[in-house]
């Protein structure tokens, strides 16, 4: 096609050419006025987030906000973390195992009045309490035990109350 065709085809069409050009005009004018639509309703929340139309804080407020309730969160979970272990070196050095064993000291005593109790931490050292009843006196021992034995020789009683204890059986 040269350019007397094209000018030829132009001109017995014009019209609807025109007509074409018109249509896409009008299409145009409704996307910008659409744009300009959601731009403006943008704008607007934008200025309420900014200047705190809605609430009365502004967007850097509620930020300055959430920041300083979180230092508080951490401090708070720092001071928490540090109780804890406290309570953790504390509770290891309670007593954390107990063993009992209770048993007739002198045949001629009817019952088991006489009892040995070991008393034990995480580390297995403590005490065993030992209390012997008889008809006319009643004694009471004491001995230390430090990483599950003891230097003081045990009774029978006391190993039992000992191993209980280290087993966890109370």
């Amino acid at each position: 096609m040269d350019n007397a065709e094209i000018m030829k085809f132009m001109m017995s069409n014009l019209l609807y050419i025109v007509g074409g050009m018109g249509v896409l005009v009008v299409i145009m004018y409704v996307i910008i006025i659409n744009l300009y639509m959601n731009i403006s309703y943008l704008k607007k929340r934008y200025s309420q987030m900014m200047t705190g139309e809605q609430n009365g804080a502004t967007f850097e407020q509620m930020l300055m906000d959430h920041i300083t309730e979180t230092r508080g969160v951490a401090e708070a979970n720092a001071k928490l973390r540090a109780e804890n272990q406290r309570i953790d070196a504390l509770l290891q050095q309670a007593i954390t195992r107990v063993g009992v064993v209770r048993f007739r000291a002198f045949q001629d005593m009817g019952s088991d009045l006489s009892y040995a109790v070991a008393l034990l931490d995480s580390h297995n050292n403590g005490v065993v309490l030992s209390s012997i009843f008889g008809r006319e006196d009643s004694r009471s021992y004491v001995k230390p035990i430090e990483e599950g034995h003891s230097t003081y020789t045990l009774t029978e009683e006391e190993e039992q109350a000992l191993q209980k204890a280290l087993q966890g059986h109370g």
